[in-house]
């Protein structure tokens, strides 16, 4: 098994892949047809980690907008982290930690202000990986996964 490993802009034909790690990874799971949107619709805000051909990683994210600044009289734009995962067997890598920098990179070519996500209150080592990247928790949502546990709001500034 390769250490080597690329990150690139997913493709149509990698849905079906992702859908299979979003699947096996995560308890929380989309209609395929939410990923195909997302892919369309932000194609420089989905990724996938690629060793030796296999996709075995994805971030899939979208812009948002957040209510306005009101000294600007402007809307604020955000990123959204909606998904991120790794398959078990290539976890330990760097992979998710490069998705992550990859999709805030995209994010901050947008010249979005911030950056969001929720996450499992129980999930401590992506909370730490988050922190790593400037996030922050701002709050917790109560009952936020469907089998009850709570998620942490978590937000990061991407403008200086």
């Amino acid at each position: 098994m390769s250490n080597e490993y690329r990150i690139r802009e997913c493709r149509r034909e990698d849905i079906r892949e992702v859908i299979a790690i979003n699947r096996r990874c995560l308890p929380e799971n989309y209609a395929p047809i939410f990923f195909e949107e997302i892919r369309e619709k932000y194609p420089d805000l989905f990724y996938v980690a690629e060793v030796d051909g296999k996709i075995v990683g994805y971030i899939m994210c979208r812009e948002e907008t957040a209510g306005f600044d009101l000294p600007r009289l402007k809307a604020k734009r955000r990123g959204h982290i909606i998904s991120i995962a790794v398959l078990p067997e290539y976890r330990n890598r760097g992979i998710g930690k490069s998705l992550l920098a990859k999709a805030l990179d995209s994010m901050r070519e947008r010249r979005l202000e911030e950056c969001i996500l929720e996450v499992r209150v129980s999930n401590s080592i992506a909370i730490n990986l988050y922190r790593k990247f400037g996030f922050e928790i701002v709050s917790q949502i109560p009952f936020y996964y469907l089998d009850g546990e709570d998620a942490y709001l978590m937000k990061a500034k991407l403008a200086s």
